[in-house]
């Protein structure tokens, strides 16, 4: 039988596109995973929200829209309707507040209603190519938002990106929440990633006449969950109603209201996060 030249080697395409994912990830110096057991618990928004804080510091920051079927981080940054172009240096990401460099599968569906309807081998293909031909450039902080649970893509990104400097685990003060971020605590460590520790969002409710915090759900929720699984607690952010009107508006909370309980916290997480980088 003889060889046929034309069909390409898929064995061979893999080989370049993980050398691909080596060069360019070879160019940031820090890889941080945000993750979380369930969904509705506000990932992206802390993932958002993080990233500003960061580049507030004067750091070089990109995010990775990761969680493919329900990608929200172009929302959050106010960067819907962007779509990404491709030139000789690889895939251009969209250019967000603050210089953050943002790449979404949001920013290659056609509308709002366009559902990404794939199995597996194209997600984690898809993984691959955003890892492998977007032209990040030097950065200093890529945060990757994962979707939410431990399916493949979370498994593919932590396989693939052995030198991730560590995850951030983002919960709810509510007992099924609790239940469900053990899961996503004994998965990091099972793929022998770094825990940088917990954020508990929508920790108590600040009222925006008084100012006092109303608990809407158990308290201490964070807290327990970090006892029992030895984990840090890196902050607990407070919900407010100008929070969810700033991510509709597509404008990072932290931005908006600097001066805001929630965006005081942001910044502490983030020195937290920054002490543990090594």
């Amino acid at each position: 039988m003889t060889e046929n030249k034309d069909v390409p080697d898929p064995w061979e395409q893999k080989d370049q596109q993980m050398d691909a994912i080596k060069e360019r990830m070879s160019k940031i110096k820090h890889k941080i995973a945000v993750i979380s057991g369930k969904g509705g618990v506000g990932k992206s928004l802390v993932t958002a929200n993080l990233a500003i804080s960061l580049a507030k510091e004067g750091n070089k920051v990109g995010i990775f829209d990761a969680d493919l079927t329900g990608p929200c981080i172009p929302k959050m940054l106010g960067l819907k309707g962007n779509r990404l172009e491709s030139g000789p240096a690889g895939i251009g990401p969209a250019i967000g507040p603050e210089g953050i460099r943002a790449v979404s599968m949001d920013f290659l569906l056609p509308s709002d209603e366009s559902p990404v309807i794939w199995r597996g081998p194209l997600k984690m293909g898809a993984i691959r190519q955003f890892l492998g031909e977007v032209n990040w450039g030097p950065l200093d902080y890529l945060l990757v938002d994962l979707p939410p649970g431990t399916g493949d893509e979370s498994l593919s990104i932590l396989q693939l990106l052995p030198e991730m400097d560590g995850v951030v685990i983002v919960t709810i003060p509510s007992e099924v929440s609790q239940g469900v971020v053990k899961k996503a605590v004994t998965f990091a460590r099972k793929m022998n990633v770094s825990i940088f520790g917990i954020v508990e969002n929508m920790a108590g409710m600040v009222c925006p006449h008084c100012g006092e915090t109303i608990e809407i759900f158990s308290r201490g929720g964070g807290a327990r969950v970090s006892e029992e699984m030895n984990v840090d607690l890196l902050g607990s952010i407070p919900m407010d109603p100008r929070i969810s009107t700033d991510s509709d508006l597509g404008t990072p909370f932290v931005v908006s209201h600097p001066d805001s309980q929630a965006a005081k916290i942001f910044s502490q997480i983030v020195a937290e996060i920054e002490k543990r980088i090594i």
